[in-house]
């Protein structure tokens, strides 16, 4: 429980008011609880799947999240923090990489093209191409 993520008190108060307010379906979880969820599986990186119990059923974090993506909630909100100075437009809490190869930095260097031994030795080739 100690690991979990949870929005303040003053970090909620700043984002309820922001919230889409459709009251339709099945009863509402907790907003604070699911974008707490929503939160921790974008800083942690786990599968939607595999968010802790203690944030609501699983499919209601995964379902809010893209919900409300699709309505540009996510950019309307850091855009409204943004411009109450709580965050910068550039904050990012996801916690996507990307892998490199371990020779993608450019390799070994050196000569290309690489000479046998016996040429850099000056000796001639053991096989000969044939004359036709």
């Amino acid at each position: 429980m100690g690991r979990l993520f949870w929005l303040s008190d003053e970090q909620w108060a700043v984002i309820e008011p922001l919230l889409p307010r459709n009251k339709g379906g099945a009863r509402r979880v907790d907003d604070r609880r699911v974008i707490s969820g929503i939160i921790h599986v974008l800083k942690v990186g786990c599968r939607w799947c595999d968010c802790p119990g203690d944030y609501g059923p699983s499919t209601t974090v995964y379902n809010r999240f893209n919900r409300w993506s699709r309505k540009r909630f996510w950019t309307e909100l850091v855009e409204a923090l943004a411009t109450s100075g709580a965050v910068t437009k550039s904050t990012s809490i996801d916690s996507t990489y990307v892998k490199a190869h371990r020779s993608a930095h450019g390799g070994k260097g050196g000569r290309k093209i690489r000479l046998s031994d016996l040429r850099a030795a000056g000796k001639p080739p053991k096989s000969t191409s044939s004359p036709t």
